[in-house]
């Protein structure tokens, strides 16, 4: 008689729970680290870097882990990204609805997390997760409620040897070249170890895990010559107002006249320092968003104040009002003022902010938080795209918080803008990083579109930005003041505007193809495991079972 003794490996078959706890530790650790280093490479630290090695300890935290603690660590870089990133949207409300967005754009990230860590067994790993990211970013730009792009890679990258990219491919493919650099930073020191330790290195595993960290490093440089900040089509001399807020937080609001005054002074002492030869007269003026929220066509006030200043200076101007009408939503809107007709063109923001300008599923969070019913009237979208011919200048027009979706601001460079605005109201974040981490949206849309954007902010910070992302002139927080600036125009389509939306469906259908590997792989593994279960099964005539695994006799 004679037996056969098959054998479970404890290592392999131990849970996770079992693990020593030390390591399950370092794990946990490593993803809240790799977290905190994302949230400090984002401005106004000049830190982008810091998402490389922030991305490579993500990249190891994921390695080969399964699915469900992929989520739970996933989850936990997620929450020490968001949250102190945006934690700015508590600033006057309270750390409710900060803690609420936070936790449920964290999802994504852990989404993303789950999706590398499947994909993290397959050849060439580094290119599938980079990919399996964009995939989180694209649908967490898109949904629930219109999405809430905030915190893209790409975004923290202002100051980035990476920026270039931004004009190839626009924010996707920039945001996956740092992704990919960072997971082969990993997969580079994973194979360098594994080297040492064996003595084994396959020319193939080497090659690509350096590969994935010079293909992101050499497509930068190459993309440099895409960079171009000359001027096509002339210049323009440009004036940004910005005439402060009485008061820092959500009260500015019922402060409205004030606000508006405020402009309306700055722009008349424009006007005086011109005429005194101070300045060049400039060929329009922008104001903020949110510059006169008193309506200018149901206030004949604030009209005859506005229509004053816009004589002063002498130049078309574009006011950022908001617009009442008798039924229905408000609008967000900016209106061309002409020194000589008054308003003759308007744009309606076309992203409005969730539970800033309108509350989904009012009568539901008002359980959480009183503060929507601050929100009495909601704003409702615009549907036509933002072109003002400013003195013979096509200025494309970009709301604030649509700086942060990829399609607002190139509808505007398609349809011929020359130039681009981002009129903007921060005053209801205080001191926050968010004017910051806004601004630096303009940086990469600068690159990406190859235009001058020109930001004008309530109470700061306004800037004045070139086609290659530099910030010639810019004002401080809450102080009153002007800038003027001549800017290069341009007509021509970089390729990050010609493609559009095509590099991220790639990248899409790249990380489409990882995950379905990874699924073809376990059922055909498991037809295996099958298939070989019966095999065994049709030799054993009788068959035990001890507590080490099953005893075959004959």
């Amino acid at each position: 008689m004679s037996a056969t003794i098959t054998t479970v490996d404890a290592r392999q078959s131990a849970p996770a729970a079992d693990r020593p706890l030390p390591r399950r530790l370092l794990r946990l650790g490593a993803a809240v680290l790799s977290g905190v280093l994302l949230f400090a490479s984002f401005p106004p630290r000049p830190l982008w870097w810091l998402a490389l090695p922030g991305l490579a300890l993500l990249g190891w935290t994921l390695y080969g882990r399964r699915l469900r603690p992929a989520f739970g660590l996933g989850y936990l870089t997620g929450l020490s990204f968001l949250l102190p990133l945006l934690i700015w949207t508590g600033e006057e409300v309270g750390p409710a609805p900060w803690v609420a967005l936070a936790a449920v754009e964290a999802v994504f990230v852990a989404l993303a997390c789950v999706g590398v860590a499947a994909v993290s067994r397959l050849p060439v790993w580094p290119v599938w997760g980079a990919a399996v990211w964009i995939v989180s970013e694209a649908v967490r730009a898109r949904v629930p409620f219109g999405g809430f792009p905030w915190g893209k890679i790409a975004f923290g990258q202002a100051d980035g040897f990476f920026l270039p990219l931004a004009a190839l491919g626009g924010t996707p493919v920039l945001s996956f070249a740092v992704v990919l650099c960072g997971f082969g930073l990993y997969e580079t020191a994973r194979r360098i170890r594994a080297y040492r330790r064996t003595g084994d290195l396959p020319r193939g595993a080497a090659a690509s895990a350096l590969l994935a960290v010079l293909l992101p490093v050499t497509a930068a440089l190459a993309a440099l010559p895409l960079v171009d900040d000359s001027a096509e089509d002339g210049t323009a001399n440009v004036a940004v107002i910005q005439g402060n807020v009485p008061r820092l937080g959500l009260d500015f609001n019922s402060q409205r006249r004030a606000v508006l005054d405020n402009h309306v002074r700055r722009t008349e002492q424009l006007a005086a320092d011109v005429k005194a030869g101070k300045v060049a007269k400039p060929d329009f003026v922008l104001w903020p968003e949110n510059s006169s929220d008193l309506d200018p066509y149901r206030n004949a006030d604030a009209k005859l104040v506005i229509d004053e200043a816009v004589r002063a200076i002498g130049v078309p101007t574009v006011v950022g009002a908001v617009v009442t009408p008798d039924t229905g939503k408000l609008r967000n809107t900016l209106i061309e003022w002409d020194p000589t007709r008054g308003p003759v063109d308007t744009y309606d923001k076309r992203h409005v902010q969730p539970f800033g300008e309108y509350i989904p599923m009012r009568s539901f969070v008002r359980l959480f938080s009183s503060d929507v019913d601050r929100v009495r009237r909601d704003f409702g979208p615009g549907r036509k795209v933002g072109l003002f011919d400013l003195a013979g200048t096509k200025v494309g027009m970009v709301t604030c918080f649509e700086a942060a979706f990829d399609d607002a601001v190139r509808d505007t460079v398609t349809g011929g803008a020359q130039l681009i605005s981002v009129p903007s109201n921060n005053a209801t974040f205080g001191r926050s990083e968010m004017t910051y981490q806004q601004l630096a949206m303009s940086q990469v849309r600068a690159v990406e579109h190859g235009r001058s954007v020109v930001v004008p902010v309530t109470s700061g910070v306004s800037a004045v930005i070139m086609p290659d992302g530099k910030i010639v002139q810019k004002t401080k927080m809450f102080t009153p003041g002007a800038l003027v600036a001549e800017v290069p125009l341009r007509s021509s389509l970089t390729p990050a505007t010609r493609l559009g939306t095509w590099p991220e469906g790639i990248l899409v259908l790249v990380a489409a193809g990882g995950v379905g590997w990874v699924v073809t792989r376990a059922v055909r593994a498991g037809r295996q495991r099958k298939a070989g279960q019966g095999g065994a099964e049709q030799g054993m005539p009788e068959q035990g079972t001890t507590e080490r695994g099953t005893v075959d006799a004959g």
